[in-house]
Protein backbone atom coordinates (compact mmCIF):
# COMPACT_ATOMS: atom_id res chain seq x y z
CA UNK A 1 0.00 0.00 0.00
CA UNK A 2 2.79 2.41 0.94
CA UNK A 3 4.62 1.53 -2.26
CA UNK A 4 1.51 2.24 -4.39
CA UNK A 5 0.93 5.55 -2.59
CA UNK A 6 4.56 6.60 -3.09
CA UNK A 7 4.36 5.65 -6.77
CA UNK A 8 1.15 7.66 -7.19
CA UNK A 9 2.71 10.67 -5.45
CA UNK A 10 5.85 10.45 -7.62
CA UNK A 11 3.71 10.23 -10.76
CA UNK A 12 1.72 13.30 -9.66
CA UNK A 13 4.92 15.27 -9.08
CA UNK A 14 6.23 14.18 -12.46
CA UNK A 15 3.06 15.44 -14.16
CA UNK A 16 3.21 18.71 -12.23
CA UNK A 17 6.80 19.19 -13.34
CA UNK A 18 5.83 18.65 -16.98
CA UNK A 19 3.03 21.18 -17.04
CA UNK A 20 3.71 24.49 -18.68
CA UNK A 21 3.80 27.47 -16.31
CA UNK A 22 1.07 30.06 -16.83
CA UNK A 23 2.00 32.91 -19.18
CA UNK A 24 3.67 35.93 -17.60
CA UNK A 25 1.26 38.64 -18.70
CA UNK A 26 2.27 42.25 -18.20
CA UNK A 27 -1.39 43.19 -17.60
CA UNK A 28 -3.58 41.89 -14.79
CA UNK A 29 -4.54 38.26 -15.40
CA UNK A 30 -8.23 37.83 -14.54
CA UNK A 31 -8.66 34.43 -16.20
CA UNK A 32 -11.59 32.56 -14.72
CA UNK A 33 -13.64 35.53 -13.51
CA UNK A 34 -17.34 35.30 -14.19
CA UNK A 35 -17.73 38.76 -15.69
CA UNK A 36 -18.79 40.00 -19.11
CA UNK A 37 -20.13 36.73 -20.41
CA UNK A 38 -21.87 38.32 -23.40
CA UNK A 39 -23.58 41.45 -24.61
CA UNK A 40 -26.34 42.44 -27.03
CA UNK A 41 -25.57 45.92 -28.39
CA UNK A 42 -25.72 47.78 -31.70
CA UNK A 43 -22.59 48.83 -33.57
CA UNK A 44 -21.94 52.21 -35.17
CA UNK A 45 -23.24 50.92 -38.52
CA UNK A 46 -26.58 49.88 -37.01
CA UNK A 47 -25.80 46.13 -36.88
CA UNK A 48 -26.71 44.11 -33.78
CA UNK A 49 -23.58 42.67 -32.16
CA UNK A 50 -22.76 39.98 -29.62
CA UNK A 51 -19.42 38.84 -28.24
CA UNK A 52 -19.65 35.63 -30.32
CA UNK A 53 -19.48 37.75 -33.51
CA UNK A 54 -15.79 38.27 -32.78
CA UNK A 55 -14.86 34.65 -31.93
CA UNK A 56 -11.43 33.80 -33.30
CA UNK A 57 -10.03 37.23 -32.45
CA UNK A 58 -8.60 38.71 -29.29
CA UNK A 59 -11.20 41.28 -28.24
CA UNK A 60 -10.47 44.44 -26.24
CA UNK A 61 -13.54 46.07 -24.63
CA UNK A 62 -13.35 49.61 -23.29
CA UNK A 63 -16.20 51.59 -21.67
CA UNK A 64 -16.20 55.34 -22.25
CA UNK A 65 -17.94 58.22 -23.99
CA UNK A 66 -17.12 60.49 -26.91
CA UNK A 67 -17.02 63.74 -24.93
CA UNK A 68 -14.48 62.33 -22.47
CA UNK A 69 -11.63 64.87 -22.28
CA UNK A 70 -8.72 62.55 -21.54
CA UNK A 71 -8.98 58.86 -20.62
CA UNK A 72 -11.09 57.72 -23.59
CA UNK A 73 -9.10 59.34 -26.40
CA UNK A 74 -5.77 58.35 -24.86
CA UNK A 75 -6.96 54.74 -24.42
CA UNK A 76 -8.15 54.51 -28.02
CA UNK A 77 -4.97 56.16 -29.31
CA UNK A 78 -2.90 53.71 -27.25
CA UNK A 79 -4.81 50.75 -28.69
CA UNK A 80 -4.23 52.12 -32.19
CA UNK A 81 -0.49 52.24 -31.45
CA UNK A 82 -0.66 48.69 -30.08
CA UNK A 83 -2.19 47.43 -33.33
CA UNK A 84 0.61 49.07 -35.32
CA UNK A 85 3.12 47.16 -33.18
CA UNK A 86 1.31 43.88 -33.86
CA UNK A 87 1.83 44.11 -37.62
CA UNK A 88 -0.09 41.36 -39.44
CA UNK A 89 -1.47 40.04 -36.12
CA UNK A 90 -3.50 43.26 -35.78
CA UNK A 91 -6.10 41.72 -38.09
CA UNK A 92 -6.75 39.16 -35.36
CA UNK A 93 -7.60 41.81 -32.72
CA UNK A 94 -10.91 43.64 -32.36
CA UNK A 95 -11.23 46.79 -30.26
CA UNK A 96 -14.75 47.59 -29.04
CA UNK A 97 -15.67 50.97 -27.56
CA UNK A 98 -18.88 50.71 -25.50
CA UNK A 99 -20.46 54.09 -24.81
CA UNK A 100 -21.60 54.92 -21.31
CA UNK A 101 -23.51 57.92 -22.69
CA UNK A 102 -26.18 56.57 -25.06
CA UNK A 103 -28.19 59.79 -24.72
CA UNK A 104 -25.51 61.82 -26.53
CA UNK A 105 -23.43 59.16 -28.28
CA UNK A 106 -25.67 58.46 -31.23
CA UNK A 107 -24.89 55.90 -33.90
CA UNK A 108 -23.76 58.72 -36.22
CA UNK A 109 -21.47 60.26 -33.60
CA UNK A 110 -19.92 56.88 -32.76
CA UNK A 111 -19.42 56.21 -36.48
CA UNK A 112 -17.51 59.48 -36.77
CA UNK A 113 -15.55 59.27 -33.50
CA UNK A 114 -14.44 55.66 -33.02
CA UNK A 115 -12.96 54.83 -36.47
CA UNK A 116 -10.86 58.01 -36.47
CA UNK A 117 -8.52 56.20 -34.05
CA UNK A 118 -8.39 53.09 -36.25
CA UNK A 119 -10.76 52.06 -39.05
CA UNK A 120 -11.16 48.59 -37.53
CA UNK A 121 -12.40 49.87 -34.16
CA UNK A 122 -16.12 49.40 -33.49
CA UNK A 123 -18.35 51.67 -31.41
CA UNK A 124 -21.19 49.95 -29.55
CA UNK A 125 -24.28 51.34 -27.85
CA UNK A 126 -27.42 50.23 -26.10
CA UNK A 127 -30.17 51.98 -24.21
CA UNK A 128 -29.54 53.23 -20.68
CA UNK A 129 -30.80 50.03 -19.04
CA UNK A 130 -28.65 47.78 -21.26
CA UNK A 131 -25.63 50.02 -20.68
CA UNK A 132 -26.05 49.92 -16.90
CA UNK A 133 -26.56 46.14 -16.89
CA UNK A 134 -23.49 45.52 -19.05
CA UNK A 135 -21.26 47.81 -16.99
CA UNK A 136 -22.44 46.00 -13.85
CA UNK A 137 -21.65 42.64 -15.46
CA UNK A 138 -18.09 43.84 -16.12
CA UNK A 139 -17.77 45.39 -12.65
CA UNK A 140 -17.20 48.71 -14.43
CA UNK A 141 -18.08 51.87 -12.54
CA UNK A 142 -19.68 54.97 -14.05
CA UNK A 143 -21.72 57.90 -12.80
CA UNK A 144 -23.02 61.07 -14.39
CA UNK A 145 -21.57 64.30 -12.97
CA UNK A 146 -23.85 67.35 -13.52
CA UNK A 147 -22.43 70.31 -15.43
CA UNK A 148 -23.49 73.93 -15.73
CA UNK A 149 -26.44 72.89 -17.93
CA UNK A 150 -28.30 69.61 -18.46
CA UNK A 151 -26.30 68.87 -21.65
CA UNK A 152 -22.83 69.60 -20.26
CA UNK A 153 -22.50 66.73 -17.82
CA UNK A 154 -19.42 64.54 -17.65
CA UNK A 155 -19.16 60.88 -16.72
CA UNK A 156 -16.75 59.52 -14.15
CA UNK A 157 -15.92 55.96 -15.14
CA UNK A 158 -13.56 53.03 -14.72
CA UNK A 159 -10.50 53.28 -16.92
CA UNK A 160 -9.51 49.66 -17.51
CA UNK A 161 -9.99 47.65 -20.69
CA UNK A 162 -11.06 44.01 -20.75
CA UNK A 163 -9.38 41.50 -23.05
CA UNK A 164 -10.85 38.23 -24.32
CA UNK A 165 -8.79 35.50 -25.92
CA UNK A 166 -9.77 34.13 -29.38
CA UNK A 167 -11.88 31.42 -27.70
CA UNK A 168 -14.09 34.09 -26.09
CA UNK A 169 -12.73 33.80 -22.53
CA UNK A 170 -12.16 36.94 -20.50
CA UNK A 171 -8.45 36.89 -19.61
CA UNK A 172 -6.93 40.31 -18.92
CA UNK A 173 -7.63 43.69 -17.39
CA UNK A 174 -5.50 46.42 -18.98
CA UNK A 175 -4.76 49.38 -16.75
CA UNK A 176 -5.17 52.86 -18.20
CA UNK A 177 -1.86 54.18 -19.46
CA UNK A 178 -0.30 50.76 -19.96
CA UNK A 179 2.43 50.98 -22.61
CA UNK A 180 1.37 49.83 -26.09
CA UNK A 181 4.51 47.65 -26.19
CA UNK A 182 3.34 45.74 -23.08
CA UNK A 183 -0.20 45.36 -24.40
CA UNK A 184 1.15 44.07 -27.72
CA UNK A 185 3.21 41.41 -25.90
CA UNK A 186 0.13 40.25 -23.98
CA UNK A 187 -2.04 40.15 -27.11
CA UNK A 188 0.61 38.09 -28.92
CA UNK A 189 0.53 35.58 -26.04
CA UNK A 190 -3.26 35.31 -26.27
CA UNK A 191 -3.16 34.98 -30.06
CA UNK A 192 -0.60 32.17 -29.64
CA UNK A 193 -3.07 30.25 -27.48
CA UNK A 194 -1.47 30.97 -24.09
Amino acid sequence: MKKALALLLAFGLLLAGCSEPPPAFKSTDISGVDWGKDFALTDHTGQPRRLADYRGKAVVVFFGYTQCPDVCPTTLAGMSETLKLLGDDAARVQVLFVTLDPARDTEALLAQYVPQFNPSFVGLYGDEAATAALAKDFKAFFTKVPGSSPDTYTIDHSTGSYVYDPQGRLRLLLRHGEAPESVAVDLKLLLAGK
